[in-house]
């Protein structure tokens, strides 16, 4: 069974997710740690826990999920896995980190690419890839199915959804990607979100004022 531990992480109130098992193996999803204290936080967990990291996940590339990625990579020597189609949203953070307020990012290259029914595993643990496009045009949710844990990134939240209005994002698609994939999950499924506390996809189904079923 895996363990989740959570972090908040940058004025973004960024969620960064450690995920782990019995076997201590553990992937970190979606690192925002930028100051010297957030990484500390994170890595005297993981060490504590002696936890083996296997490897670093992005849901998506933007800003705020983003900015511990060099150093995760560089901390547990890990290879760093996202969506083909957030190779050019990750490249261009770059650019825009500085207006900011976050001129010491420092970028990491992807070392393998994420591809919907290409699961990947760690210890005993198997997260299926889910393809949820609409927030961010290769945004992916990890799916563990024994847990019934998904971790969603930007697409779902407690009663809200991921903003539509940044480059390469369309609110048709991200509507369709949650009542077609995300929806099509059990209800009792947990959703651990980029921002903000955890849900549920019976709950989001029924209330969510923007992408509930009726």
């Amino acid at each position: 069974m895996i363990q989740v531990q959570s972090f908040t992480f940058n004025p973004f109130s960024e969620n960064t997710y450690v995920v782990y098992d019995e076997t201590r193996s553990g992937v970190i999803i979606d690192p925002g740690c930028y100051e010297p204290d957030e990484k500390m936080t994170l890595t005297r967990f993981i060490d504590t826990e002696n936890i083996k990291v296997k490897y670093l996940l992005n849901t998506h590339c933007h800003i705020d999920h983003v900015l511990g990625n060099d150093f995760v990579k560089e901390r547990y020597k890990v290879p760093l896995l996202i969506h083909a189609k957030e190779a050019p949203v990750l490249k261009a953070v770059k650019a825009y980190a500085p207006t900011y307020g976050f001129a010491q990012y420092h970028e990491a290259e992807p070392d393998e690419y994420l591809e919907e029914g290409k699961p990947i595993s760690f210890g005993n643990v198997e997260f299926q890839i889910l393809f949820l496009p609409g927030h961010a045009p290769g945004h992916v949710g990890f799916y563990h199915k024994e847990s019934k844990s998904l971790f969603g990134g930007d697409v779902l939240f407690d009663g809200s959804i991921g903003r539509t209005d940044l480059p390469g994002g369309d609110m048709n698609t991200l509507i369709s990607s949650i009542q077609i994939k995300v929806f099509a999950l059990p209800d009792d499924v947990i959703v651990y979100p980029g921002h903000g506390d955890p849900t549920s996809v019976g709950k989001e189904k029924i209330s969510n004022p923007f992408c509930a079923l009726r």
